[in-house]
């Protein structure tokens, strides 16, 4: 298959319901991570198409507040059956930018659409309440009504369901909204601004503005008065930044940030249940999951037999280019996220680690890295500490529950949790006991738009997706009468 894109993928800026080039005329580059290839340039948004995009939202977005419920949802709805006519597209779009495999890409597709399908229904069933006062004085009413102008900053790693669990929300409940992709991949985001387009959202309620300097384009709309919300997914680090830029303003925040989540495999495990659930929770975008396991805890009796099947499985997988038939896993977004993770495999096996495979990069173009396991891993190895953000699987050992679910809680992320057990009284106390926001008793995938994404501790703040996630984009008022 030829690594080219797909005819007419929008390369400009959409601001105002049109594309237009950036106020300065620049582009920036795109670049196939499996290759090094250019496959597009890119206009490179400006802080004066920062403030257009803030105009026109701020302009329409009491028109869109007081559009029909059911008027919203039709457009999300037909935005949801384009995304599946314009599948092949997409995925084709996503691959090349991001790298991940094409059948990858396909069930992004899929569950990324799956937001708009959810917050379609869920735009319907905004409600209020009314009561008495219970001081006989009157009648206490309460309406839900949209927050107004957001800012979404997404990732690179699922450039369209990262989007959508935004863009879906936001859309159902009455806010105008302004996202700026990642630079790495801005491409697949732009695809979404036709698809919407066409849907007929009216102009200017969604602009999308990719760029090379993303700190330069968003403290001015963070510092102006007609934003009302900001939601990210990315960094911890980044997401603190963001959180003190908007102190000022007390602007409304949801934060879905880093994880570093514990697999932990107890003696009682069906342990071939649990390898393929290892499997599909590390290997899944090669790693580069927020929600990806980072730190395997097998208990001791079932160590060895889970590790061989594990590397086992590992050593059938086939990297290479996301379009080649048969590729399993793709490269790394970036030659510096390569490193990164070299680097911590470097410090594991320095501390006393042995690679069972893998273990570095191969030979050739691209920013690919080997799937790696370790085991007798350290437990002051970097890496498990740090999100890995890669296909390494860092293997230690525990001999009792308790001992496995203070090492599970031994970090400052709580995005997310898996387990492995048979035994019903032991899956509810793990689970509970467990300091995350979500968690996986006996699977290795638990994304689900009718579920609410997201963490405690330093891994953020506020649900996307479920009955929640529309809840994070209204205000609430209160009249009395």
């Amino acid at each position: 298959m030829t690594h080219t894109l797909p005819a007419g993928v929008p390369t400009q800026l959409w601001v105002g319901g049109e594309l237009v080039d950036s106020s300065t005329g620049t582009t920036f580059p795109v670049e196939d991570p499996a290759t090094g290839a250019v496959i597009a340039h890119v206009a490179d948004a400006a802080p004066e198409d920062g403030r257009r995009a803030l105009e026109h939202a701020t302009a329409v977005q009491g028109d869109w507040a007081r559009t029909p419920s059911r008027r919203r949802a039709e457009i999300l709805r037909t935005a949801f059956e384009l995304i599946h006519q314009r599948a092949d597209d997409l995925a084709r779009t996503i691959t090349l930018e991001m790298g991940k495999p094409l059948h990858e890409a396909y069930a992004e597709i899929e569950y990324g659409a799956s937001f708009l399908h959810w917050f379609a229904e869920e735009a319907n069933r905004i409600s209020g309440r009314v009561s008495p006062s219970p001081s006989g004085t009157g009648t206490i009413v309460v309406t839900r009504g949209p927050v107004g102008p957001v800012l979404a900053i997404t990732p690179w790693n699922f450039p369209l369901a990262m989007a959508t669990r935004k863009i879906g929300p936001a859309l159902a409940a009455g806010c105008s909204i302004i996202v700026k992709p990642a630079a790495e991949t801005p491409l697949t985001m732009l695809l979404v601004g036709q698809i919407f387009a066409d849907a007929g959202l009216p102009e200017g309620v969604l602009s999308i503005l990719p760029t090379s300097d993303a700190a330069a384009l968003t403290a001015p709309l963070i510092s102006s008065a007609d934003l009302r919300k900001i939601t990210f997914t990315g960094s911890t680090g980044v997401g603190k930044m963001l959180v003190r830029q908007s102190a000022d303003r007390l602007l409304r925040m949801s934060m879905e940030l880093g994880g570093n989540a514990p697999f932990l495999v107890f003696d009682d495990a069906d342990v071939d249940a649990a390898v393929d659930g290892a499997m599909a929770a590390k290997f899944r975008n090669g790693g580069q999951a927020c929600t990806a396991a980072n730190r395997f805890h097998v208990a001791r009796s079932v160590a060895e037999e889970f590790s061989e099947k594990f590397t086992a499985r590992i050593g059938a997988l086939r990297t290479g280019h996301g379009l080649d038939a048969g590729t399993d896993i793709g490269p790394l977004i970036t030659a510096k996220q390569c490193a990164t993770v070299d680097a911590l495999v470097e410090d594991a096996v320095a501390k006393g680690a042995r690679i069972r495979i893998g273990g570095g990069r191969p030979d050739g173009p691209g920013t690919f890295y080997s799937p790696t396991v370790l085991d007798g891993v350290s437990p002051d190895a970097r890496l498990l500490r740090e999100e890995i953000f890669g296909p390494v699987a860092a293997i230690t050992t525990f001999d009792t529950e308790d001992e496995a679910i203070a090492a599970a809680n031994n970090t400052e992320y709580g995005l997310a949790a898996y387990f492995y057990t048979q035994n019903l009284d032991r899956a509810s106390r793990v689970a509970n006991a467990l300091e995350t926001g979500m968690v996986g008793i006996n699977r290795g995938i638990i994304a689900d738009a009718a579920a609410p994404f997201g963490g405690v501790k330093e891994s953020g703040f506020g649900r996307e997706g479920s009955v929640e996630g529309i809840d994070e984009y209204l205000a609430t008022k209160y009249i009395a009468h």
